[in-house]
């Protein structure tokens, strides 16, 4: 029985898709702001659940000169705009666990890089904060290992938590999605996000950045709603070929719309 989590006006977990999406990371306010906007209106005429993402750093690059971001407290700033201006709850990642409480004063849902998802003191302290934590299961990692990450929460005192699945590693430079995952992690008890754009990531495939098989991204997205999750996770920029970070992964507007629609689609026949 899955442990269905109150967002909002919300639950996840319920009969009603949710989608965590907005652009990679930070790169302003303008690009935010539309963003926001942008899906705001269309999970509303869809009728999905809907939570705005974005990082305020990306700790995790492939270079010193990778773009990271705004940083926390700039991010977070434009963060709180964004909430405050399109009423829509806050999903962002920490690294470190000095940064759970700062980032748990506008977010709503603290999320746990997938590279971070073993480290102990990250997991207690954003446990801490009392929201909803996000675990993204790492790359080097089987799905019922999720479930002594997930006790970590639990045993710190907070049962909120969605576990996001994003792939495997599979040999050099390449990730594969086996949507055994989806139901496994499931049955813990634990609402499943499918990453459908960080799952079509090549990591370190240019060498010193990451590439990415975009065009796969709806293969991934419908099949995981087929197999049963409960959310799914974009990262969308008004144009993602110009995008400071993750370009290639990304999906812009007009992509997202026929993504998103289908999927819910499947969604609620699945439901049925």
């Amino acid at each position: 029985m899955i442990n269905t989590i109150k967002l909002k006006d919300f639950e996840i977990g319920t009969d009603k898709l949710t989608i965590l999406a907005g652009p990679c990371a930070i790169e302003s306010k303008d690009i935010l702001f539309k963003t926001a906007e942008y899906l705001k209106k269309l999970t509303q005429q869809l009728d999905i659940n809907y939570v705005f993402k974005a990082s305020y750093d990306k700790a995790n690059r492939s270079s010193l000169n990778s773009y990271r971001g705004l940083g926390i407290e700039k991010g977070l700033e434009l963060l709180k705009e964004v909430k405050k201006e399109f009423d829509v709850p806050i999903v962002t990642d920490i690294h470190n666990p000095i940064e759970a409480p700062l980032a748990a004063e506008v977010a709503d849902i603290i999320q746990i890089p997938a590279f971070l998802c073993r480290q102990t003191d990250l997991l207690v302290a954003a446990a801490k904060t009392g929201k909803i934590i996000n675990i993204k299961k790492g790359q080097f990692l089987a799905p019922y290992q999720m479930k002594s990450i997930a006790k970590k929460v639990v045993e710190s005192g907070n049962n909120k938590i969605t576990i996001t699945e994003r792939g495997v590693t599979f040999g050099y430079n390449n990730l594969v999605s086996d949507m055994r995952a989806i139901p496994i992690i499931r049955e813990m008890g634990y609402p499943v996000i499918f990453d459908a754009t960080h799952s079509v990531q090549l990591p370190g495939g240019c060498g010193d950045s990451s590439s990415g098989e975009r065009k796969f991204v709806p293969v991934l997205a419908k099949s995981a709603v087929a197999a049963g999750a409960d959310g799914l996770f974009f990262e969308v920029h008004p144009n993602p070929d110009s995008a400071l970070c993750d370009g290639a992964n990304m999906i812009n507007f007009n992509q997202a719309e026929e993504i998103f629609s289908i999927c819910n689609k499947i969604f609620h026949l699945v439901k049925e």
